[in-house]
């Protein structure tokens, strides 16, 4: 029985042996937490200020051009510079536009443009950091803890998604946005704690300064490889045409009565979903075949959405994002150990650059079109379609394929890495 409940409960053993791991761990924790705050408060500022949905939509659509440009750049100075430094540097950005926001929120509310540009900004940041902060976890563990350090990464976000939504609700009630704003921008001190106590993480074979130019060699590298290739377009498959954040005050006030407490539950259900499946993740993390586990929960994640769209009943609604948020949960880990098993550290911060782009800028993208067809029809109606359309396309991609579906850790990238 101890050694069942051991393989089933969440592996914990790179938070015992890694001092740096641990600290970088916590730190991520805290940060995370202050910018769940901040997703909340920008959302809720925009719906409460027009209570247009295409608006809605629209805030995650100014994210998507910083985003590509920060991590493109980003994923070249991750292949030619100190990684830990680069993320640090991004990190105080993100704070100072954070910090901005909570300034902008104090005033009365009046154009929506400097929220635009400050989200905007913030979002190329942490753009610009992520390809970095990808290969930390890899650079950190031995190959055998790299699923369970990533398990415990998702855990993290996850606990930060049931928590983050539900303590703004709160704050927005009893103060206002302008204190979620405020209480991010504290929460990065603890990111910049856990990044400062990490070591030099310069890349291995770094020839010369910093290279813009570097990214055909990744785009190469992911095209050439079917597993590679079909992770990204699981992804791709699952965020654009299912994701739900947008919906979230469309549905609320369409179903619930439009109460910023009903909406701040919303999110923390599949944060909760996550948790659960984080906390019992020691199977998931050692799988021999992450590439089908990712494609079956992807299609998990299709399905649960459709029933949160198809239900009037809250309880109910909030049961299908909890299963959403564990399949979520299980798709990333597995993703995450097929794309940093599957690709050398000399090109390894360009191809987190792009597996930031589809990370990213796939939910942004699909909570614009989540924004545009709840305004043609409604937001029940588009989380059903959504989620239908992505159980498709999962399937599409794991019957052509097979590759991935048999893809196990020891496998390795075939055939020289590109040129820079």
């Amino acid at each position: 029985m101890r050694d069942l409940l051991t393989r089933t409960l969440v592996d914990v053993r790179p938070l015992r042996t890694s001092r740096a791991f641990r600290r970088w761990w916590v730190g991520s924790l805290l940060s995370g937490l202050g910018s769940q705050l901040t997703a909340f408060a920008a959302t809720y500022y925009v719906w409460s200020t027009t209570h247009r949905p295409a608006l809605v939509g629209g805030l995650a659509l100014a994210e998507l051009v910083p985003t590509v440009a920060g991590a493109l750049v980003g994923g070249s100075l991750a292949d030619r510079t100190d990684r830990r430094r680069l993320v640090l540097v991004a990190r105080v950005g993100q704070l100072v536009a954070t910090a901005a926001l909570a300034l902008v929120a104090t005033g009365s509310p009046g154009s929506l443009v400097p929220v635009f540009v400050l989200v905007a900004g913030q979002a190329g940041l942490a753009a610009l950091a992520a390809p970095a902060v990808r290969s930390f976890t890899v650079r950190l563990l031995p190959a055998e803890q790299l699923g369970a350090g990533l398990a415990l990464s998702r855990l993290s976000l996850q606990a930060c998604l049931l928590t983050g939504p539900l303590l703004a609700g709160v704050l927005t009630v009893l103060v206002g946005v302008r204190l979620c704003f405020a209480v991010d921008a504290l929460t990065f001190l603890a990111g910049l704690w856990g990044v400062a106590g990490l070591p030099a993480m310069r890349p291995e074979h770094v020839e010369g300064g910093p290279d813009l130019r570097g990214l055909p060699a990744a785009v190469r590298l992911v095209l050439g490889n079917p597993v590679l290739l079909g992770a990204f377009a699981t992804d791709l498959a699952a965020t654009v045409l299912a994701m739900p954040v947008a919906l979230f005050p469309v549905v609320n006030a369409e179903l619930y009565g439009g109460s910023p407490v009903t909406l701040g539950l919303f999110a923390p259900a599949i944060g909760l979903g996550g948790i659960v499946a984080g906390a019992l993740s020691g199977h998931s993390s050692r799988s021999s075949r992450p590439g089908r586990l990712m494609l079956v929960a992807a299609g998990a994640w299709g399905l649960a959405l459709a029933g949160f769209g198809a239900t009037h009943v809250l309880w109910f609604g909030l049961a299908c994002l909890a299963v959403a948020g564990a399949a979520d949960t299980v798709s990333v880990v597995a993703r995450g150990v097929v794309v940093q098993h599957a690709v050398p550290d000399a090109v390894r911060g360009r191809v987190n650059a792009l597996d930031h782009l589809v990370g990213v800028s796939g939910p942004q993208l699909g909570s614009f079109r989540a924004g545009l067809v709840a305004s043609a029809s409604s937001g029940a109606a588009a989380a059903v379609l959504g989620g239908l359309t992505s159980l498709v396309a999962v399937g599409l991609v794991a019957a052509g394929t097979p590759s991935l579906r048999r893809w196990r850790p020891v496998d390795s990238v075939s055939g020289a890495i590109p040129r820079c």
